[in-house]
């Protein structure tokens, strides 16, 4: 018992001999389930389509003979791939049926393997070849999936139309960020040379003003030196010429006060002889009219005559004397009568 190895065998025992032969190849197996239902209550049939080897040793190949063998393998894999089939198709509605040919051979790939496997079994490829639905359901989708296809063939042209549409705004935009771009930078520039241009007025402006600051602050100081030189010139002038005023003013106050002193002098000299002139007059007088006393009645004309015309030249001798005061009204004639006395 056990696996004959490959080769001529010149020698054949007769009590050996070759029970099964196994192929290593790969076998491909239909299993077509029919009428089954899905969860809308739609009969379909679908045709599946197996891969499987037997091994790959020779363990494997006395499992597969002697535990299951090729009958048994084959209701058994009627059995699963059917279930499976059913199951799957009922758990979805007829318009995805189509849709779950790649998830549904995932699925039974595992689930029959981790059956068959124990029996030397191996499978390689689980693939659903065809479903079909009843003619006119079939026809209706057909349609449908017609009418789709062409929904999406227009919505990929509406979305390529939209695409270039935005294609064109996304070139124009670009256009116009990159036309203010530059026009941003053109105004950058515009205005950095209009700021260079400003700080170089505004220092032109301002070596300008401080130009005429100096020269104003010069001229001012020099104005102010001017002014303070004229005023000191000024002060100086009219010191010179109040001390010249005043001592011409003294000077003449001066002469004034000598010929005032020395008229007053002369006048008082004047007055003096004048009055010693008339005291002796006086006392001549006096003595002629003591004289003539003795003459009496006859001489009192004469007298009176005589004595008013001395009182007269004694007025004019008043009268021309600048020095003298001149008294008129009651208290002239009173100094006058004490003078000379009426006879």
């Amino acid at each position: 018992m056990g696996q004959l190895s490959p080769g001529v065998r010149w020698i054949w025992p007769g009590w050996n001999r070759i029970s099964h032969m196994i192929t290593r190849a790969t076998i491909t197996y239909n299993a077509p389930a029919r009428n089954c239902p899905t969860a809308d209550n739609v009969m379909v049939h679908v045709d599946l389509s197996l891969t499987f080897r037997i091994g790959p040793d020779a363990e494997a190949a006395s499992n597969f003979v002697y535990k299951l063998g090729a009958h048994r393998f084959d209701e058994l894999l009627a059995a699963e791939t059917e279930e499976s089939i059913r199951g799957l198709v009922y758990s979805v509605t007829h318009d995805r049926v189509n849709d779950l040919r790649e998830e549904f051979a995932v699925g039974m790939l595992s689930t029959i393997n981790s059956k068959v496997n124990i029996y030397g079994v191996q499978i390689m490829n689980v693939k659903i070849t065809d479903v079909k639905l009843p003619p006119d359901l079939q026809d209706r989708l057909e349609k449908t999936t017609a009418f789709k296809t062409k929904m999406s063939e227009q919505e990929k042209i509406h979305e390529n139309r939209i695409r270039v549409l935005e294609d064109e705004a996304t070139r124009s935009i670009e256009t116009i960020r990159k036309s203010n771009a530059r026009k941003l930078q053109e105004i950058a520039a515009d205005r950095k040379r209009y700021e260079i241009e400003r700080r170089e007025m505004e220092e032109t402006a301002r070596g300008k003003a401080r130009v005429e600051e100096i020269k104003a602050m010069t001229e001012a100081d020099v104005a102010l030196k001017k002014s303070l030189g004229r005023e000191t010139v000024e002060k100086v002038k009219a010191r010179q010429e109040a001390e010249a005023l005043l001592k011409k003013t003294h000077i003449i106050s001066q002469t004034m006060k000598i010929e005032a002193e020395q008229k007053v002098v002369v006048d008082t000299k004047q007055s003096e002889a004048e009055l010693a002139v008339a005291e002796s007059r006086a006392a001549a007088m006096i003595s002629r009219a003591e004289a003539e006393s003795d003459g009496a009645e006859a001489l009192k004309e004469k007298r009176r005559y005589e004595l008013e015309w001395e009182r007269l030249k004694v007025l004019e001798t008043i009268a021309g004397n600048k020095s003298k005061k001149f008294i008129t009204g009651k208290k002239g004639d009173a100094i006058l009568k004490e003078l000379i006395p009426e006879m």
